[in-house]
């Protein structure tokens, strides 16, 4: 009898968490990979990239299960390496979920124990992995890309609940609740699982709507959605509409979003975007970050709203952005050409004697701090990267620069 109390209150997300690749929905595009890795005689070690919900830890389970009984599931932000070590003693395979969270030298511990076959490493990560994992253990693992679940798939395990707690649900409630859950499983497990407690008359689409609003903010709070609004923001900001880009600012914050990641984007952007047709914006966005770091939330969102409202109104160039690429299209094509030898600085007696320095102008010595002289290595003279727009300040800029130039 206490089991099946157990039994009964354990959450709906790991009541159905599947335990085959036949019960694992979505990832279609990983299907005949994953069947390779079922099947072969040795589990590689491999990195499991994705956002929340969209079923990593599972499909872990899964292949960890069909190569051995001796797995250790582990989440990183609960483990130190020294009480890590005692317990990988008789482990075939670590599970180890948010392998972001471990520092770069925490990270190194794995190195050695991979190298040598040890373990397998089964490691999960919602960060990107170039950014967030080191080179070296990198090139150890196997890097599988999950992405969000399609609101396919998220209808499907929805149906598979109904039909597991024998409840059933209109297609239409169905329909939104996988809509709301924006790719995340355990969001719409969630959901669901709210919704099969509220009394039958009102397990309906239009009753779960006013019953839902709260829980839906409070549950995608950590799902993948950042990603699609921070997109849409930026997008807004960049198509100057400042009604979207609040919109989308207002989402990211009742979402839980932290603000910090917000403001990289805002900076990003300012740069990006608006660039040098209002140069001003760059500094408005590092001082909001300045600002959200000082006052905190919830107060954050005022400067938040101002330098997004701003960001939008502002003119738009990425001009320099662009420029960026034309000169690294330039390199890969060409190659990095020699610094022309009036440019270099002469630090030895040699140097010298090899010409470098020689003939170089010191522009402040001439009227309007400006000498004609080549800047470019022999093999680009004469090419343009950098193309002005005529929006805002940059059009200003670069008059002027034309006029002192005489070009």
């Amino acid at each position: 009898m206490e089991e099946t109390a157990k039994e009964t209150l354990k959450p709906l997300p790991e009541e159905l968490r599947p335990q085959t690749l036949e019960q694992y929905v979505g990832q279609e595009h990983l299907t005949e990979q994953l069947q390779t890795l079922f099947n072969a005689p040795r589990l590689p070690s491999l990195l499991l990239f994705g956002p929340p919900g969209c079923g990593k830890s599972s499909l872990a389970l899964i292949l960890a299960n069909r190569h051995s009984k001796h797995i250790l599931r582990l989440s990183a932000p609960e483990v130190g390496l020294q009480q890590l070590r005692k317990q990988l003693q008789g482990i075939d395979i670590l599970i180890l979920d948010e392998l972001h969270r471990f520092s770069k030298a925490q990270q190194d511990f794995f190195l050695p124990i991979l190298e040598s076959g040890e373990i397998t490493l089964i490691a999960t990560t919602t960060e990107n992995p170039s950014f967030s994992v080191t080179r070296q253990l990198l090139s150890r693992l196997h890097i599988l890309k999950l992405n969000p679940l399609r609101n396919e798939n998220l209808k499907k395990l929805a149906f598979s609940a109904c039909e597991q707690k024998n409840i059933l649900l209109e297609e239409n409630l169905i329909d939104f609740l996988a809509a709301a859950s924006h790719g995340d499983a355990r969001t719409l497990f969630n959901l669901v699982e709210y919704v099969f407690s509220l009394p039958e008359e009102k397990r309906t689409l239009e009753q779960a709507q006013k019953a839902l609003p709260k829980v839906i903010a409070r549950h995608d709070k950590n799902g993948d959605s950042h990603y699609e609004l921070a997109s849409a923001m930026i997008k807004s900001i960049r198509g100057s509409d400042p009604d979207a880009a609040l919109y989308y600012l207002a989402c990211l914050l009742e979402g839980g979003e932290d603000p910090r990641f917000i403001c990289r984007r805002l900076i990003i952007s300012a740069s990006e975007d608006v660039g040098l047709a209002d140069p001003k914006a760059l500094g408005y966005a590092v001082a909001c970050q300045q600002a959200v770091e000082f006052i905190g939330m919830p107060e954050g969102f005022i400067p938040l709203s101002q330098t997004v409202v701003y960001l939008a109104l502002a003119p738009k160039s990425n001009s320099t952005y662009k420029a960026f690429h034309n000169v690294s299209q330039e390199i890969r094509k060409n190659g990095m050409q020699p610094v022309p030898l009036h440019l270099r600085n002469a630090s030895t007696k040699l140097q010298k004697e090899w010409g470098y320095g020689k003939g170089y102008l010191y522009p402040h010595d001439a009227p309007g701090g400006y000498i004609k002289q080549e800047y470019l290595p022999k093999g680009t003279v004469n090419k343009e990267f950098y193309f002005p727009k005529q929006n805002g300040e940059e059009k200003i800029l670069y008059a002027n620069w034309k006029r002192s130039t005489k070009k």
